[in-house]
């Protein structure tokens, strides 16, 4: 069996060939804007008609929420057009497609968790290509969207890891209170897909295609996120909560955006770790020092 990955020197990708290190029962090819430009269709087919994969798993994403306000363009090309892209040449070679989208395709009104086919409204720009995306990966009958929330790892750039730059620099840091989520540990988005994966050579049968949730168990604040950060990584560094309102960005994020889980529990037997587990996790292995 063979998995295609894009996007793959991103948080996730490289989670995912952190653990393919582990597993040989794939063969994966690993590539990144350098060895295919999602954003080029004829490239795009060309590659994946000949590589043949079984699997295709999308990381490949324009991230920088509030660069995507004035940058619209961009995002909508890496977001949205390139997965089109990838979604037709799936559909010609009969591969499953995997692509993440985010929480961020919500309004944040909801009082209670996000169920996959609730409403979407988005309220940035960044979300809105998302979004688009999502419905250019559905135009394949063979896609498993999973939406995501507040992505960390111990690679890349992320909250994570400004908080505890932060929590050495600085004796004091302010952090939005009002927004409600769960973080995501990518190594635990990695296992997840992986363990679909496993699940649908097992049994073809076992394929359901459509959107699902995934974040680490249990729901926070930026602020409570950031004071666990703090904690688990020996830092003196005080976390003062602030509003939405004390420290405007660029673009609007959603107030409430926690997403449920119960579907990919159900439908794939998914087991899912609290956020907190998760968080000591990556925070004891950037400890050791071995991951950027």
């Amino acid at each position: 069996m063979k998995i295609l990955v894009t996007g793959a020197k991103g948080q996730l990708g490289n989670e995912i060939q952190k653990i393919s290190a582990k597993n040989h029962s794939f063969q994966y090819i690993f590539t990144d804007y350098e060895e295919l430009d999602i954003t080029d269709i004829n490239s795009v087919k060309a590659f994946i008609i000949k590589q043949q994969p079984d699997f295709l798993i999308n990381c490949a994403a324009y991230t920088a929420v509030d660069n995507a306000e004035s940058d619209y363009a961009k995002a909508m090309l890496i977001n949205a057009n390139a997965v089109a892209n990838l979604a037709e040449s799936c559909r010609i070679c009969n591969t499953v497609f995997f692509h993440i989208s985010t929480d961020y395709v919500f309004d944040g009104k909801k009082p209670s968790p996000y169920l996959e086919n609730d409403l979407t409204n988005p309220v940035s720009a960044y979300g809105k290509t998302k979004l688009f995306g999502e419905q250019n990966a559905l135009a394949y009958h063979n896609s498993i969207i999973i939406r995501t929330s507040w992505l960390y790892s111990t690679f890349g750039s992320n909250f994570v890891k400004t908080m505890l730059r932060s929590g050495s620099e600085k004796q004091k840091v302010r952090v939005v209170a009002d927004q409600t989520g769960s973080p995501t540990y990518a190594e635990d988005l990695a296992n997840a897909i992986l363990k679909i994966i496993d699940k649908i050579i097992e049994n073809p049968q076992n394929l359901k295609a459509g959107i699902y949730h995934f974040s680490n168990d249990g729901q926070c604040s930026w602020y409570d996120f950031a004071k666990e950060i703090m904690k688990l990584g020996n830092k003196n560094c005080v976390v003062e909560p602030v509003s939405t309102l004390e420290y405007p960005t660029c673009a609007q994020r959603p107030k409430y955006s926690l997403l449920s889980k119960e579907k990919i529990k159900t439908d794939y037997d998914i087991e899912i770790l609290h956020w907190k587990t998760s968080l000591e996790k990556c925070i004891n292995e950037l400890k050791t020092g071995i991951f950027h």
